[in-house]
């Protein structure tokens, strides 16, 4: 009896073993939580659940991701050769030319775009030589400081400086849309100017750039600005009045503008003069 007794255990065991391990187990129904249940603990729902609050963005955050779409546009360097010679300074030719550039300056500085934020610079040419009157920084960070004319006409040394300007990547990133140069004068160089020039358009990044060129006045040297403009069918904007000044940096500003506006602003923006008028500033 104690053998047979000693079979029936293990027998009977073995049964239940089996039933249990072929017996799916029930899982419990989850507990169903109210909103304003805090629960014996007092935590809310989401604290029990181990999820985090929402909570609604702070105006720091808003600035940080502003900062990000800000830094994250690519820039589109401007970059203004302005005659300061003496001659300048007859007929009110200076003071227009100061309340042009500060004008388009303004107008590039209200541009928001999350692709393109226009840089300016400006390197001027008179008695001091050529020099750079403002670095090239974002539109909305300069503070325009108005021009004297005076001295002569060292055009050349400007355009030494512009491709220096252009080919330094620390201040033109790799990123950055190809460039704008705007080139005013209202006489003839006094330096050598062929040679400087030549190795500006013959600059790798320089040569890409989009140029834009002025004469004011009869005494203007024509065939450089055209020699500066390197293309047959580009046309020298002629001022013969102060007026007509800030009709070509609207000219200059409208292309710009355009430029930056557009699904890419590396592409060739073709703005006629005459649109002007019907163009809101």
């Amino acid at each position: 009896m104690g053998w047979a007794k000693y079979q029936e255990d293990i027998v009977s065991r073995w049964v239940q073993d089996n039933h249990l391990r072929a017996t799916p187990r029930r899982r419990s129904a989850p507990r169903r939580v109210d909103a304003n249940d805090n629960g014996p603990s007092g935590a809310s729902p989401s604290a029990r659940m181990g999820r985090k609050s929402i909570v609604p963005p702070k105006e720091k955050d808003m600035s940080k991701l502003s900062e990000f779409t800000m830094s994250s546009a690519r820039p589109l360097p401007v970059i203004l050769l302005a005659d300061v010679s003496g001659s300048m300074a007859a007929n009110g030719k200076i003071e227009a030319l100061n309340d042009a550039i500060a004008e388009m300056i303004a107008t590039f500085a209200e541009e928001e775009d999350s692709r393109a934020e226009i840089h300016v610079s400006v390197i001027t040419f008179g008695s001091e030589g050529a020099k750079l009157h403002k670095p090239l920084e974002p539109a909305g960070d300069v503070t325009w400081e108005n021009m004297a004319a005076v001295g002569r006409t060292p055009m050349g040394d400007a355009f030494s400086i512009a491709q220096q300007l252009i080919e330094d990547r620390e201040v033109i990133p790799g990123r950055a849309y190809r460039p704008t140069i705007v080139l005013v004068s209202d006489g003839v160089p006094t330096d050598d100017w062929k040679t400087p020039l030549a190795s500006l358009l013959g600059s790798e990044r320089a040569s890409k750039a989009s140029r834009f060129a002025m004469g004011i006045g009869e005494d203007a040297d024509k065939e450089t600005l055209k020699a500066f403009l390197a293309d047959d069918e580009a046309r020298v904007f002629e001022a013969h009045e102060s007026r007509e000044i800030k009709k070509f940096f609207r000219w200059v500003t409208m292309s710009v503008t355009t430029r930056s506006r557009s699904a890419n602003p590396n592409s060739v923006v073709v703005v006629e003069p005459t649109d002007l008028d019907d163009f809101d500033f």
